[in-house]
């Protein structure tokens, strides 16, 4: 079993910066692909960004230039660097892993979301 416990988020002026972290931990042989992803009400969940084990890095385009992703493997932790937000931001944001799970295989993992308020 893999719990995702996330943290971050809230309520942030247009503007201003917000961070999100996710640790992931349970019977991980190792993480894979970490990201986030977002959904806003009444619409499907949309690619915030992603990121590697060997760091290399895909964002939505609607984000490039204001977020940043990055990942501790040591800690199994995925973060999310968001400046300039706007109130087109505003969603539940999910933490997202790919891991290789002992005598299991590859598995994708979700957290339960936490939202980030952008106020205009």
């Amino acid at each position: 079993q893999v719990q995702l416990v996330e943290s971050g988020g809230g309520l942030v002026q247009t503007g201003g910066s917000l961070g999100l972290s996710c640790a992931a931990s349970g019977s991980i042989f190792s993480v894979r692909t970490m990201g986030w992803y977002r959904q806003a009400p009444g619409k499907q969940r949309e690619l915030v960004a992603t990121i590697t084990a060997d760091g290399s890095t895909n964002y939505a385009d609607s984000v490039k230039g204001r977020f940043t992703i990055s990942r501790d493997n040591a800690k199994n932790t995925v973060y999310l660097q968001m400046n300039s937000l706007k109130p087109e931001d505003t969603c539940v944001y999910y933490c997202y892993v790919n891991a290789l799970i002992l005598f299991t295989g590859a598995m994708d993992y979700w957290g339960r979301g936490t939202l980030v308020t952008v106020s205009s």
